[in-house]
């Protein structure tokens, strides 16, 4: 299969995800691509993966994505704070890392549909736990031969978050909250996928699913690109000499942001740790651990709620090849954890998981990071940010490694401004409204609200639907006006 059909398709049809048939060698040198621009980077990363569009298609793709829309000319900017250099994906359109991968997905996707003749309307079908479902939405409103529909758990996700999804414009989109968690509607997401009827039906209607979750490996390919830039800006810079490491330290929930970087390094790329940073739900702290993979736990809801997560679904992907690619394996796993809710692997791939190692932040660790972080160095980091900020110094603790590290940052704080005002000071902040509060965050931190802020404090809210788990397919069929 060619990655445009993986991309088009979304989710194999077996229920499996796409892989790369091999991790390609980065074929350019990190001092050559210290000198280009983040959209000259994402072409060189880009083609190695993506092999059957031509030059011209894909760089046409990567300078519509990768545009004005961001609001800094070099995309993802760097902070040097305190001992680490925080990577900061948030200076899109809906000020969260998903921009860094859905700004351009639409433009792989109708790409993709034009070079393999699909006539079809692609409906993109997503769950989210908070941002994946607004960067969908502002990537795919109004694009011409698709529709969107994103489920999120009601009560799961943050007030801005909500805010950004409801009020989104756009006569292709749908957004509909569900009555239970993540994992439900991503459960509920890839029951529709698999529903082979459903899919004939739509099909004779004139309507093909696809997804924009990290489930995608359009998703997923242009998240390695940010790593490359980073160690190649650092050399630049002389922050990195050739011949040196970084360690990265990512704030997970799916599992996506992390296997990139882990992609990366097996492209070539000088990283040494893979430090996976879990809030209360810490699942993939366990795995890393122990080598057993257990869902079977309460759900907890955090104040770093794009992490709330008990099944990460890009893990499969990490299985497939710490396995020796053997897809049976990999098979065999999932469906322990569909069945059991937990699998545990064997002590040869343990082994290959000598690159990773986890570490997880309580929700009291997390506030106080952020309160410390602003009160010594002024700079105000979102509360995923502040769980991985956290995982890095227990791991410097515990290891005395050094290493230069990369803190991966996936949200702007003003995404989720009421738990980062209360983290700094709840008694001064706690009675104030989320735009007050939202203000209040612009004048101590000395930064402009965003763009994607100011335009939801008097939008009007255009999405109010609300299902049951068990309702999510009818609702489809609703929007898609297929009963």
């Amino acid at each position: 299969m060619t990655a445009s059909q993986a991309i088009l398709q979304g989710l194999a049809a077996d229920g499996g995800l796409f892989v790369p048939t091999k991790i390609p060698s980065l074929d350019i040198s990190l001092e050559t691509l210290s000198g280009m621009s983040y959209q000259e980077t994402a072409y060189e990363v880009m083609k190695l993966f993506l092999t059957d569009f031509t030059e011209e298609e894909l760089k046409s793709c990567i300078n519509c994505a990768y545009d004005k829309k961001f609001d800094t000319e070099v995309i993802v900017p760097m902070a040097r704070v305190e001992d680490a250099y925080y990577l900061e994906l948030f200076h899109g359109s809906t000020i969260a890392f998903k921009d860094m991968a859905l700004s351009i997905l639409p433009y792989l996707m109708t790409t993709a549909a034009k070079k393999n003749q699909i006539k079809n309307e692609i409906v993109i079908l997503t769950a989210t736990s908070g941002d994946t479902g607004k960067a969908a939405l502002a990537g795919f409103a109004d694009v011409p031969g698709t529709k969107i529909i994103v489920f999120y758990p009601k009560d799961g996700v943050s007030p801005v978050q909500e805010k950004q999804m409801v009020t989104q414009k756009g006569d292709n989109t749908h957004v509909i909250g569900i009555r239970g968690n993540f994992d439900d509607a991503q459960n509920g997401v890839k029951a529709i996928f698999g529903d082979e009827e459903m899919k004939k039906e739509l099909l004779e209607a004139g309507f093909q699913f696809s997804s924009a979750n990290s489930i995608n490996i359009g998703r997923l390919v242009p998240q390695i690109v940010y790593y490359v830039y980073a160690c190649a800006k650092l050399l630049e810079s002389n922050e990195l000499q050739k011949g040196d490491k970084i360690n990265v330290v990512v704030p997970t929930g799916n599992f996506g942001n992390i296997l990139a970087a882990y992609y990366a390094k097996q492209m070539g790329l000088p990283i040494g740790k893979l430090i996976c940073a879990s809030n209360d739900n810490k699942v993939l702290y366990d795995f890393f651990r122990t080598g057993e993979y257990d869902r079977n736990r309460p759900f907890i809801l955090t104040t770093s709620p794009s992490m709330d997560i008990l099944i990460s679904s890009n893990l499969e992907r990490l299985l497939y090849r710490i396995a020796g690619e053997d897809a049976q394996k990999d098979l065999e796993l999932m469906e322990l954890l569909k069945t059991e809710g937990r699998y545990e692997i064997t002590s040869e791939m343990k082994k290959q998981l000598a690159d990773f190692c986890g570490y997880y932040a309580s929700e009291k660790e997390a506030a106080a990071k952020i309160a410390g972080t602003y009160e010594n160095t002024g700079y105000v980091m979102d509360t995923h940010t502040a769980v991985a900020a956290c995982a890095y110094e227990k791991y410097v603790k515990d290891t005395q490694d050094h290493t230069r590290t990369v803190i991966v940052s996936t949200a702007s704080p003003y995404k989720f401004t009421r738990s980062v005002m209360e983290a700094i000071d709840k008694k001064q902040y706690g009675g104030m409204t989320d735009f007050e509060l939202i203000d209040k965050l612009a004048a101590i931190s000395g930064t402009e609200v965003p763009g994607a802020i100011e335009e939801i404090r008097t939008a009007l809210v255009r999405h109010k639907k609300v299902c049951e788990v068990n309702g999510m397919k009818q609702a489809v069929r609703e929007f898609l006006g297929v009963e």
